[in-house]
């Protein structure tokens, strides 16, 4: 299944002429989007990876390039997903000091930074990928 929505992704992200750095975006807002839902980075790349790799790759950018595009969605959701153990324990934490926080308050105190995460991470990476720095020892970024 993964295998024929690559296919079809790809013929249609073609055909319609999307800019590379939209398509980016637009995985880095998928990533996320699941990243909050699920707590495992092996499970939610699990989920990408068949999808996104094998597209991505019809359209000509290195699978090492979606892999970093993936860690920079992880990594900005890590700290908001309420399904993560450390978001309970950053709750209590907070409760000892706060009596009435909840949720919301936690959400409303890490959202900010969050976003600030991914923002920073997602203009490196498009610099990055501008300039066409190697992202490590044979894995070019385009």
């Amino acid at each position: 299944m993964g295998e024929v929505v690559a296919i079809r992704g790809a013929e249609l992200l073609d055909n319609a002429d999307v800019p590379t750095v939209v398509m980016f975006l637009g995985m880095l807002v998928a990533a996320c989007v699941m990243g909050v839902l699920l707590t495992s980075g092996s499970a939610l790349w699990t989920l990408i990876a068949p999808v996104f790799v094998p597209m991505f790759l019809l359209l000509n950018v290195p699978a090492e390039t979606t892999l970093a595009l993936y860690r920079i969605a992880d990594s900005g959701t890590n700290l908001i997903s309420p399904m993560s153990p450390y978001f309970a324990m950053a709750l209590g934490f907070l409760q000892r000091y706060r009596k009435q926080a909840g949720i919301g308050t936690l959400m409303s105190l890490t959202l900010p930074i969050a976003l600030s995460v991914l923002t920073a991470w997602t203009l490196l990476f498009l610099v990055w990928w501008g300039i066409g720095i190697p992202l490590g020892p044979g894995a070019p970024v385009r």
